[in-house]
This record gives structure tokens, C-alpha cells and sequence, in this order.
């Protein structure tokens, strides 16, 4: 990686000055690296002189020429020339040769280009999705689906070991609510024709009754502490529930291509909640206020977090504590990572705090990647008002529509490959729209946004995939035939910009899962497609002047597919070689 071979050169320097005693004896600050966004200043800069005169009370401008003074000829040949200008910014412009290099990197590295063992021996849980039983796959799931995947593909990529587990919310007063709905209003025939549906028919029933009728909430509380108790009733109907939703999830996941290594609910962790509670109670960390049990945080930095009601019933910190210290046990991971909502940042802080007085790390071993809300045009979804868009009804949408552009633009494509591609193209474009917003941002469901098929888009990407294979097929070469070429050849400014754009990619890898934002590798992919059209509209590949040149040119697109498809992969989007 190129940032990383100019950091660890200005630290060699660094400590050669200080053992000449030219600098003093200093902790070496963070050397930032970053890549400016005009050309003029470079294809890397940093600021690390104007950092180190802060603390050796030196000017700048000098501090970066002892800096410099300390490359030996070698290494100076990595670079096209390196500029100091004020305040003391050190510009480095690297030679063709370097990115040339990279490209030889990637036509030998292929699918694994950009990928790393920087992850090596480190265990790291992504916990997402998480839909909740006897609820309906709604478009607001999607968020959590999507973000957590792209990440636990990050991560995999980077060499960590990765574990993916749905946290289902199969446990609760919820169920209780949905039992007594159920055991009350429930039509045995309505229920088997369409389970799901008509669960959540009942879980909204149950909140419009208890509008006119408060005393129900005391009801649904009863029936979930039978649950909680073993109750062969509430276990039966709970049971069905669960059967039923799985059955609803796994198809919808397939629909989407999510694999997910382990789906524990909430109730598997019932055996370990006396633990849990125990626990807290020998460490003094949680007290009795009012029948109830709580955690105080030290200085009231944040209210307290209940993990026992007054009847004896558990709550959802009680049920994610025993999961953490599950988790830490079996799994032992350097770092959890939760994929959920933003509305839940107070309770994640509650809990990662509760977590670390309770002896299970440092809350800083925890991480909530907290997305924002998909909302419609009229507010917020609401399972209980019934206000759902179904990803499936999404996704169906979405195919359809995609069905009719490739049609258009491929008449001639049998039926059943039109199909195929449709499918792609169209949930490519439904994951694409979430996942080039940052995750923090709220998305606003707006049909035409999210089935835009042009543009910033998946479709767009994958388009672009297709038009450099299709360049290929026609040139009628494999990608092993490059790994030989020279790249002497490439000296246009588009082919240079396009060379060093592909040689970025390792760094977006790196710094999208370190900031859990896949959003970056979208950035990222749609500039570089920009990048490859304007490059392929601009100049001949097929019909370029001389062989040498055309083998050049024909490197450069296998360099840029191979990139594409790549990034499309941690997306968790398919690429194609028709469209």
C-alpha cells in the first residue's frame, strides 16, 4: 500500500534525526497521510512537519527538509519529486513506475486485490439484521441487513476472523401481547394461509384495543412472565411464532444473498440471565430501587439501565448482557460490533458502560454503528400503527422495473437470461441506494429514489463492469496474458489518473471498515467507473496504434474490472458480463 510505504519512510527518517540528535527525543505524533484533492498538491501529503514543531520548537520548512534530507537516492526514485510549501506541507508526486507496479498488483492478485491480513488472530462479532419473530421483513430492516454484511465483508477481507450473528428478538413482553392477541382474536384458518401477515394483523389489533382499554398492557405482561416461566401454552404459540418467522426470514435472505453464520434469539440466552444477575449484584453494580434492579453509573454520567422489573421479569439489557458475556466466553473477540438503529444510542451506551463495570472489557470494546431511520414521505414506520413498506414488495418492484430497461436496452436477450439479470440488477440497485449513504443518515422511502436506475447507482457500477468485459470478450485475451506487460505505454493524463485511482483502492478498503462505513466504497467505485468511462470514451482500446499500446490500454481495463467487481463483492452486489 502506498500510504503506508511514504509513513513508514518519514518514520525512518524521524528516528534517524533523533539519533543524530537533529531532533530530540519526541513520541512520534500519528503520521497522517492523506491523498489532496488537487492534483497540484501532490498525490500525497501530510502535515507531519508543522505537527513536530510544536514539539521541537522549530520552523516548519526546516523541520520537512531534514525530513527529506534523510531519502536516500533509492527511494527517491519512487518519486516523480517531492515539494515543501508553506506552512510546511511535504507534497509528494510519485512516479509513473510506482502505479504501474500496482497495476502489475492487481492483474497478479486478482479477486484479491486489496484485501489484507492486518486482521491476523483477531476475532471480531458483527451482530445486524436482528428482525424481530412475528414481524414482517419491512424495507426499515434493510439498513441493518445490508450495512452489517458489507462490514462483516470488510473485515473477512481484511484477515479478521469474522463471526456474523442475528440477534433475533424472539423474547419479551411483546410475545406477550402477541399470545393473549392471538389466544383472543386469532382465526386458526386465517393464521395458517398467512402466518406472518396476520401476526402482525393481531400485534396491531392488540395496540389499537389497548388505546380504549389500558388494563390490556397488564395482560401482555402476565402472559409473557407464563412464557418466562415455561408455560406448555405460551411455549406452544411462541414456538409456531418462531417456526413461521424463520421460515419468512431465510426466504427473504436468500432473496437478498445474506448468509449469516449463527441466528441465536434472545431465548437462548435464558439459562444465563440468574448469572448475569448474580454477577451484578455480587459486584455491587446493580441495587434494588423500588422491587426493581438497576445499574447506577458512576457520577450520574448516564440514567440508569434496568435489568430486573419489580415482578421478577428480565428486560433487553438483561437478555444483551448475558449475550456479551456469552459472546466473550465462547467466541472471544477483540472488538462486537452492533449493526442498529440510531434511536438506540443512549441504550447502547448504558450497555457497553454496564458491560465494563461488570468486569467484560473496556466499553470501548464495543461498538454501535448506529444507522438512520427509513422513513416514508408522511413519517416514521410503525409497526404497531401497521405503517409497513415490505421488502419484499420492494425487491419484486425492483425487478420489474430493472426487467424493463434491460429489455429495452437488450431486446434480443432470451427470456430467461433477462430474468436472471433483471434479479441482479434490480436488488443491486434497492442495496446500492442504502449503501451509499453514510449509515447515520436518515433515508426518506421514495419509490423513485429508491428503483432510480441511473446515475450514482448499482446498476450504473455494474453497467460499467459489463462494458469492460464486453471490451474483452471482444479483444478475445485473457487476464493472464498481462501479468507480463510493461505499461511503458500510458502517458495520457486519463490513463495516469485511472492508474492511480485503482492503486487507492486498498486504502478505501482499510479505512471503510475501520470508520464501518461502506458508503466510502461506494464513493469510491462510482468515481473510478467515471474515471474508466471518460478514460474508454476519450481514447481507442481495440483500435489503439500499436499492439504494445492496445496490450497497455487492454491491462488498464482489466485492472479497472477487476477493482470494480471487487468493491461490487464487499457490497455484497453481483457483477455481470451481460447487461
Amino acid at each position: 500500500m502506498i500510504r503506508k510505504k511514504i509513513i513508514n519512510l518519514i518514520k525512518k527518517s524521524i528516528k534517524e534525526l533523533q539519533q543524530e540528535r537533529i531532533f530530540p527525543k519526541i513520541d512520534i505524533p500519528e503520521i497522517k497521510v492523506e491523498i489532496p484533492e488537487e492534483r497540484k498538491y501532490g498525490d500525497y501529503s501530510t502535515n507531519i512537519a508543522m505537527r513536530i514543531s510544536k514539539d521541537v520548537k522549530k520552523d516548519p520548512i526546516e523541520i520537512a527538509n531534514s525530513l527529506i534530507s534523510k531519502l536516500d537516492s533509492q527511494i527517491l526514485k519512487l518519486f516523480e519529486r517531492i515539494e515543501i510549501v508553506k506552512p510546511g506541507f511535504i507534497n509528494f508526486f510519485l512516479s509513473k513506475h510506482v502505479f504501474i507496479n500496482e497495476l502489475k498488483e492487481i492483474l497478479k492478485e486478482k479477486e484479491s486485490y486489496g484485501s489484507s491480513n492486518i486482521g491476523r488472530n483477531k476475532t471480531i462479532i458483527i451482530d445486524y439484521s436482528a428482525p424481530n419473530i412475528a414481524k414482517p421483513f419491512g424495507v426499515g430492516h434493510l439498513r441493518s441487513t445490508i450495512i452489517g454484511q458489507a462490514i462483516y465483508n470488510l473485515y473477512k477481507f481484511l484477515g479478521y476472523k469474522v463471526i456474523g450473528d442475528n440477534h433475533v428478538g424472539d423474547w419479551g413482553t411483546q410475545f406477550g401481547k402477541l399470545i393473549y392477541a392471538i389466544k383472543n382474536w386469532g382465526e386458526k384458518e386465517k393464521i395458517d394461509k398467512n402466518p406472518i401477515k396476520e401476526l402482525n394483523n393481531l400485534y396491531v389489533k392488540f395496540h389499537k384495543e389497548l388505546e380504549l382499554k389500558p388494563e390490556l398492557a397488564e395482560e401482555g405482561r402476565r402472559w409473557f412472565k407464563k412464557l418466562e416461566e415455561g408455560d406448555k401454552e405460551a411455549k406452544r404459540i411462541w414456538k409456531k411464532c418462531t417456526d413461521w418467522s424463520f421460515k419468512e426470514f431465510n426466504r427473504i435472505y436468500k432473496l437478498l444473498g445474506i448468509k449469516i453464520d449463527i441466528a441465536l434469539g434472545e431465548s437462548f440466552y435464558q439459562s444465563i440471565l440468574k448469572d448475569v444477575i448474580k454477577r451484578a449484584l455480587d459486584k455491587k453494580v446493580a441495587v434494588k430501587s423500588r422491587g426493581a434492579l438497576i445499574i447506577n453509573f458512576p457520577d450520574n454520567v448516564l440514567p440508569p439501565l434496568m435489568i430486573q422489573k419489580s415482578d421478577g421479569a428480565t428486560l433487553y439489557s438483561t437478555r444483551d448482557l448475558a449475550t456479551i458475556k456469552y459472546r466473550r466466553e465462547k467466541f472471544k473477540p477483540s472488538k462486537i460490533v452492533y449493526e442498529v438503529g440510531a434511536d438506540q444510542v443512549l441504550y447502547f451506551r448504558q450497555l457497553f458502560f454496564a458491560a465494563e463495570l461488570l468486569g467484560w472489557g473496556k466499553k470501548e470494546d464495543y461498538i454501535h454503528v448506529a444507522h438512520g431511520m427509513v422513513r416514508l414521505l408522511t413519517g416514521r414506520m410503525r409497526t404497531r400503527k401497521g405503517e409497513v413498506v415490505l421488502l419484499e414488495e420492494v425487491l419484486q418492484e425492483a425487478v420489474k422495473r430493472a426487467e424493463k430497461i434491460v429489455k429495452e436496452k437488450n431486446p434480443k436477450l432470451e427470456q430467461k437470461e433477462r430474468n436472471k439479470i433483471a434479479k441482479v440488477v434490480g436488488i443491486g440497485a434497492v442495496k446500492y441506494n442504502d449503501l451509499f449513504h453514510h449509515y447515520s443518515r436518515d433515508i426518506i422511502f421514495d419509490w423513485k429514489k429508491v428503483l432510480n436506475l441511473k446515475g450514482n447507482s448499482g446498476p450504473y457500477l455494474q453497467y460499467t463492469y459489463t462494458r469492460a468485459a464486453s471490451i474483452l470478450r471482444k479483444a478475445n485475451i485473457k487476464k493472464q496474458e498481462f501479468e507480463n506487460f510493461k505499461g511503458a505505454e500510458l502517458k495520457h493524463n486519463e490513463e495516469l489518473s485511472l492508474v492511480k485511482l485503482l492503486s487507492q483502492f486498498p486504502e478505501v478498503v482499510e479505512r471503510a471498515a475501520k470508520n464501518y462505513s461502506p458508503n466510502l466504497i461506494c464513493n469510491f467505485l462510482f468515481e473510478l467507473a467515471q474515471g474508466f468511462n471518460n478514460f474508454y470514451e476519450l481514447l481507442p482500446v481495440l483500435k489503439a496504434k500499436t499492439e504494445d499500446l492496445k496490450k497497455s490500454r487492454l491491462a488498464l481495463v482489466v485492472g479497472a474490472s477487476q477493482v470494480i467487481q471487487n468493491g461490487l463483492n464487499l457490497l455484497g452486489i453481483e457483477s455481470l458480463e451481460k447487461m
